[in-house]
């Protein structure tokens, strides 16, 4: 996809916007182009989702497993949506549940072997995708980038309700 055939959220603001304004807009607009590409290589390489790898990549930091409700938390989603994707990845042999001895209710979700298996092929993958779609950048920007954007967050962690 060439950036010309891009259409630019920040542009239709116009110039005399406010400077911030055009640089949220940059920002939202670079992490949905890296966000589709990922998307669509998942897919067609692994026949996968982005949601799926997401959980799969909580679960591998996490090797005795996590428990639905603290996988819906660190995703960010609804426990329905977990519960959809952990039913898949179980079908497939990917992922276990197992039972919380303290309660009945409760189900801890971890890798399988071969989940775990899938998941390091998928995130070796993933991460020279990564490499590769922000190759137009050179260490020295990608380092003061990261820099600038880490006082961004470091200042939103400070100022946004929790």
């Amino acid at each position: 996809m060439q950036a010309g055939n891009v259409v630019d959220m920040e542009l239709r603001t116009g110039a005399q916007r406010h400077m911030s304004l055009r640089l949220w807009l940059r920002l939202l607009t670079t992490a949905n182009l890296v966000q589709t590409e990922l998307r669509r290589r998942l897919r067609t390489q692994f026949d996968t989702t982005l949601p799926r790898f997401d959980l799969m990549a909580q679960l591998e930091r996490h090797p005795k497993g996590l428990k639905m409700n603290e996988i819906s938390k660190r995703l960010m989603v609804t426990g329905g949506n977990v519960t959809g994707i952990t039913d898949q990845l179980e079908n497939e042999g990917l992922v276990a549940r197992d039972a919380d001895p303290n309660d009945r209710r409760a189900f801890s979700v971890r890798l399988t072997p071969t989940g775990r298996a899938r998941f390091n092929e998928m995130a070796r993958a993933h991460e020279q995708w990564v490499v590769e779609l922000l190759g137009g950048l050179g260490l020295d920007d990608k380092s003061k980038m990261y820099q600038r954007l880490g006082k961004l967050k470091a200042h939103l962690l400070d100022t946004v309700e929790r």
